[in-house]
Order: structure tokens, then sequence, then C-alpha cells
């Protein structure tokens, strides 16, 4: 990924769209905040990967990631939909919208977000879950199977599945969920690592065990969020791909 240096579009919310940037130009990738109707479909279809991210929509952003949503299935572009906060009836509608427009590479999710777009569970509290990665892993693999792509399914152990194999990602520290946009960067970096990887389920363990990885490393020199947030960058930038397969906690894949 970082050889490739993949221009990844990202149609992001309002809150992380800097701090996501900035993840992926310290992971290796480069990014590109396209997110206006009049573009987002035309940008996608000469982009490396493509996010939607549903975490703040406007009519308009809502309408671009639609288009681009369906201008990166037609061709052939990998996108990843994050369907944030997705129990709520207009940005699921969003979400489904996407998902008929095209099918996409990756999903990736918190588990009840997951289960919602899965149609199961009563949802989380907005944007945080209520509910374990392992209790959304049969919704997971429907998901899967349905729309032909890998789910990942982010919690203190990340789970994803291609509706046949699962994989998990075990590292990680919990001040990965006191900075604001280490979620929605995720997807992000996913759509960066399809950019450059066929297997999809391998893309996205590749992103989940690269950030979590450096999140335990920031953890290591820091005291708090806020600097572990500037710390997280830095990481990126410097974990090296071995240690990312040595300190992961990947799971050999099963089926």
């Amino acid at each position: 990924m970082r050889q490739a240096n993949p221009l990844t579009q990202c149609l992001t919310n309002i809150v992380v769209a800097n701090f996501t940037a900035n993840v992926l130009l310290s992971a290796g990738a480069s990014p590109a905040m396209v997110d206006n109707a009049r573009e987002s479909h035309l940008f996608a279809q000469v982009t490396g990967g493509v996010l939607v991210n549903t975490g703040t929509p406007y009519p308009e952003t809502a309408e671009a990631m639609v288009l681009a949503a369906g201008a990166a299935a037609s061709a052939g572009t990998p996108w990843v939909l994050d369907p944030v906060a997705c129990t709520l009836p207009w940005r699921g509608q969003i979400a489904r919208d996407a998902l008929a427009a095209g099918h996409p590479a990756i999903i990736r999710g918190n588990a009840s977000e997951i289960m919602a777009l899965a149609g199961i569970g009563e949802g989380g509290r907005g944007t945080d879950a209520v509910d374990t990665t392992e209790s959304a892993l049969p919704g997971a693999r429907d998901l899967a199977r349905t729309h032909r792509c890998t789910v990942a399914v982010s919690g203190p152990i990340d789970r994803i599945t291609d509706g046949d194999r699962v994989a998990t990602v075990s590292a990680g520290h919990e001040w990965m969920t006191l900075v604001t946009g280490v979620g929605c960067s995720l997807g992000a970096l996913m759509a960066a690592f399809a950019a450059v990887e066929a297997d999809r389920l391998v893309a996205a363990t590749a992103a989940t065990a690269m950030l979590c990885v450096a999140a335990d490393r920031a953890a290591l020199r820091t005291v708090a969020p806020g600097s572990f947030a500037t710390a997280l960058l830095d990481e990126l930038y410097l974990v090296a791909p071995d240690e990312v397969a040595d300190r992961g906690g990947i799971d050999r894949v099963q089926a």
C-alpha cells in the first residue's frame, strides 16, 4: 500500500475529515476529500478506493455518496461503506441506497451498526455500540454473502468475514475510542488497502492490524488521549509491516 500510495476518495463526516486525511497520509496513502454531487461520481471512476461514511449527512453529500458508490461499482473501483448510526431513518436509507447502487468491497462498522444494517438487533446508542462483535458475526456473514463483500466488525476484538472465512484482530488500545475519528479513519484506510489488494478480507484485516498496532505503540509513549491522537499519526508513519504481522493479534483465517 505504501509503495502504491493509492489515491483514496473520502465522502465522510465533518467531525473527522481532517483526522482521516492525516491518517491516510501517515499510513502512506493519498487522501482526496471529494464529496460534492457534481464531482463525486467522476472522481470515483479514477481514484484507487472510495469511502462512503454516513456520519453527518447533508442533502448534497447524501446524493454524492450514492452517486459515488454507483460510479465506483461500475468502474471496478473498490468502495467501503461505513454506515455510522444507521439505525436513524435517513442515514439508514442513505446506506441502503448506496448498497443498491453497487456492491461495496467492504462494509465496516461497530457491532450495533452491522446488526442494524443486517436487520437484527435494536441498534446502538447513537454512534456507540451496545452489542459485541461476536454477537454481530452471524449478521456480518449474512451481509457479506448478500452483497458479495467483506464485512468488518470493529470492537475490542475485531471480526472480519467474507461470509465464509473469518479473521480476528485482537490488538488495539482503549484510547482509540476516546479520539474522534479513529473508527471512521479505519474505513478510509480499508479503502486504501482495497485499492492494492484484491482479496478484500486481507485488505480489511491488514488495515485493521496496522491501525491497532500503531495505537498500541502510541499508547506506550503517551499519557492521555490528547497526546495519543498525535502519536497515533506518528506511529502509523513509523510502524513496519513485519511488526504489524507480529503484533497485530491476527488469528488464522477460519472457514
